[in-house]
């Protein structure tokens, strides 16, 4: 009965536990937030709904207000292991500059970083997780998945493309306990994969073996030259030859002007450089391949998705050209934080179209007013100048 009772409080105490950090940029939001003073000249966040948005509370983020800077800006929160549990990362980001270069994610970090020495580049800040959209360019527009291992970053060896329009975007990162990793855009998956498939956190299990190389008569070309294959004896003529149509000029005098030579045309009998046919080389023994042995330095971790300690989140990034509005910041285990946030992110994203639309609207009837008004006048002078005709 005790068990039982123990049972029913603590799945009590997970239906009514909150997410482990959470950030809707309203209130007094700045007082959460520490900013690094690693550099004297850090970027500055201010609070910001942005140009086209509906309702101005669940809209209002915070926006990167200085071209060409770093950011570092942390916030603390109870520290957490998500071992044996789920764990979602989501927040959203609008680049409403239209970005032509910079970060738009965010690190989780373990709880004992100095927040206020947060840095990145050379000796960063070492953090547990990157993730997000990052952008340079045409040819740099992918969603970082970095999990830190054992003291080194490691990527996702697959590409995941990021939104670059100037739109709100909601992005998710879901690490799972059985080492399986989701990634989602707008709610919309757009990549998952195995840990130990997509990253590179163990050592391989098998290696080229040291003491085996290549025979030196391991012969490894497809093809020889024919040796039967002969030249053809009319084969070497000249690549260039006199144009034929070529005339002296009439006025061309040997004396002052040398012996005249007709230009070079290329001759349309040359072939070129002659090589042989190439036939099936009969010594050929395929390509070589290394023997491999098992790994001596191999080992498996059954946990590759767990952390010991999250404590720590923060915007660690550099824009080139500022404007990027970043918001409901999330951190969970519970599906139903995520679908919230998906809700809230929804009802943004239908207020900020209807916005722009009917900004759009605007525009093209100013425009519109504004053509008529220049035509009524250009009538105007055509009349004008047809009255002085006729007197």
């Amino acid at each position: 009965m005790k068990a039982v009772a123990a049972l029913i409080v603590a799945l009590a105490a997970c239906a009514l536990a909150e997410p482990y950090f959470q950030e809707d940029f309203t209130g007094d939001w700045a007082s959460n937030w520490v900013q690094s003073k690693a550099k004297s000249d850090y970027g500055k966040f201010v609070a910001s709904t942005g140009k086209f948005f509906g309702d101005a509370e669940i809209s209002k983020g915070i926006k990167t207000s200085e071209d060409a800077k770093n950011y570092a800006l942390s916030a603390k929160f109870a520290p957490f292991s998500n071992e044996g549990k789920k764990l979602i990362i989501q927040f959203t980001v609008k680049h409403e500059q239209d970005i032509d270069c910079g970060g738009g994610y965010v690190k989780l970090f373990p709880s004992t970083i100095d927040q206020k020495d947060l840095h990145g580049g050379e000796g960063e800040t070492p953090y547990n997780i990157m993730f997000g959209p990052d952008i340079c360019g045409p040819g740099h527009r992918k969603v970082h998945v970095i999990f830190a291992y054992k003291g080194t970053n490691h990527q996702t060896k697959k590409t995941i493309a990021c939104k670059s329009d100037t739109l709100t975007h909601l992005y998710t990162l879901i690490v799972n306990p059985d080492n399986t990793y989701e990634v989602r855009i707008d709610d919309a998956k757009v990549e998952s994969g195995s840990l130990y498939e997509d990253f590179d956190f163990l050592p391989a299990k098998l290696i080229n073996d040291p003491a085996q190389s290549k025979p030196q008569d391991w012969v490894d070309q497809k093809t020889i030259a024919d040796p039967e294959d002969k030249k053809p004896a009319d084969w070497d003529v000249p690549e260039t030859i006199a144009d034929p149509d070529a005339e002296k000029p009439e006025d061309w005098d040997e004396e002052m002007d040398g012996v005249w030579e007709a230009p070079q045309v290329p001759n349309p009998a040359f072939k070129g450089e002659w090589k042989p046919k190439q036939i099936p080389n009969p010594a050929y023994k395929g390509e070589w391949v290394h023997p491999q042995i098992e790994n001596p330095d191999y080992f498996h971790d059954p946990a590759v998705y767990k952390y010991s300690d999250f404590g720590v989140i923060g915007f660690d990034l550099w824009q080139v050209k500022a404007g990027t509005i970043f918001d409901n910041v999330l951190i969970t285990s519970d599906d139903a934080d995520a679908a919230a946030g998906v809700k809230v992110f929804q009802k943004i994203v239908e207020g900020e179209n209807a916005a722009k639309a009917a900004e759009e609207k605007k525009e093209a009837e100013k425009k519109a007013a504004e053509e008529a008004a220049t035509k009524a006048n250009d009538d105007d002078d055509d009349d004008a100048e047809g009255a002085k005709d006729e007197l």
